[in-house]
């Protein structure tokens, strides 16, 4: 008895903690109300970086070109391809003035590290106003340089968007992606307004040219060879220099993977350069999953011992009512309502998932981004 009465009061401290996590941390920003900026109009730089984007590029670069901004152009970073991207992009060049490309050659210093193409994109922009996406990701609205730019200010040189995934219909993979990224996005968009911006995706951020330089850029992780997005907020962000765009409008949407072994690997990546965060971001992160690992853990037990079971069912219920409720107003405002109801088989399918990827990563690490 005395063991089972440890792990109740136990479990009890893990709701706890979830329960702050979901209110706390992630209500700041699924009860944020939305507020239009006012227009800027500044000139801005859309930065692609693109390794062997030969097929994504025809599809996905209109989008950036029928953007409805006044002035910007687009720097296409062919970084060291060895199918036809860069003749795919001196022919949108060759239409489109405000293109303008830069060829990186096979580096063997920098050996598949993306930071040091983009690296070379950013010295050759020409605007001071810096906005990243990928090559196989679209801008779902014209109006995506409008939005994104309309919230830099004097104090504000960072923004952070989201990135969605297209949805597959009847794919319980394509769900797992999207339940993912909207965990991530509600994750670091939270922080952010709290205070703690820890990371952005260069699916959709932006940031001054200063900011970049005034840190030597990615000098002080380029033997990382993933992080040219998170890492690099993780180092420059501040609670005053940071804001947060989500209007439906800012949205960019890429192409998920399609098979679990691809994903994975892209998430293998991820969590890997995770471990170079500061200290108080691993520290919450690392929290929020431990919690939520022995959230279902904790409850399989008490519930198959039935200790005290009125009381763990209801701990349940208020826990998973909470989530349903923060996150789900965090899914409504990113537009991945078709996953709500999904969320705890969805949510056991990523604990899993990130056990599996902490366990390999203790034994190998991937190196490449492409």
């Amino acid at each position: 008895m005395l063991l089972l009465d440890i792990i109740f009061y136990t479990f009890i401290v893990i709701v706890f903690i979830q329960v702050i996590f979901y209110i706390v941390f992630f209500g700041k920003f699924a009860f944020l109300k939305h507020k239009k900026e006012s227009q800027k109009n500044i000139s801005v730089s859309v930065l692609i970086c693109a390794k062997n984007e030969a097929e994504n590029l025809p599809n996905f670069l209109p989008s950036i070109l029928n953007q409805d901004y006044p002035n910007f152009e687009i720097v296409l970073i062919n970084d060291a391809s060895n199918d036809n991207t860069l003749e795919i992009m001196q022919t949108f060049a060759d239409n489109h003035e405000n293109i303008k490309i830069v060829n990186v050659k096979s580096n063997d210093a920098f050996l598949a590290n993306k930071k040091y193409a983009l690296t070379l994109g950013i010295k050759a922009a020409k605007y001071d106003y810096l906005l990243f996406t990928d090559a196989d990701c679209k801008a779902i609205s014209k109006n995506w340089i409008t939005d994104i730019s309309s919230h830099f200010n004097n104090t504000k040189t960072i923004v952070l968007g989201y990135g969605a995934y297209s949805k597959i219909k009847n794919s319980v993979l394509n769900k797992l992606i999207r339940f993912d990224t909207l965990l991530t996005a509600t994750q670091y968009l939270s922080f952010a307004k709290f205070g703690l911006p820890f990371m952005g995706v260069g699916r959709n951020l932006a940031y001054r040219k200063d900011e970049f330089f005034n840190v030597n850029g990615f000098m002080s992780h380029m033997t990382i060879n993933s992080g040219d997005d998170d890492l690099f907020i993780n180092q420059v962000a501040t609670p005053n220099n940071t804001t947060i765009c989500f209007s439906k409008d800012s949205f960019t949407e890429s192409k998920p993977k399609t098979s679990l072994k691809k994903w994975i690997t892209q998430k293998r990546r991820h969590i890997t350069t995770a471990n170079h965060y500061k200290f108080i971001h691993i520290f919450l992160l690392a929290l929020f999953f431990i919690s939520q690992f022995s959230f279902w853990i904790l409850s399989t037990l008490l519930l198959i011992t039935l200790f005290k079971w009125k009381i763990i069912i209801a701990l349940i219920i208020l826990r998973f009512s909470i989530q349903y409720y923060v996150l789900g107003s965090s899914a409504k405002k990113l537009k991945e309502n078709d996953i709500i109801l999904w969320f705890p088989l969805l949510e056991l399918f990523l604990i899993i998932t990130q056990l599996t990827i902490f366990i390999a990563n203790l034994f190998s690490k991937p190196n490449h981004w492409k």
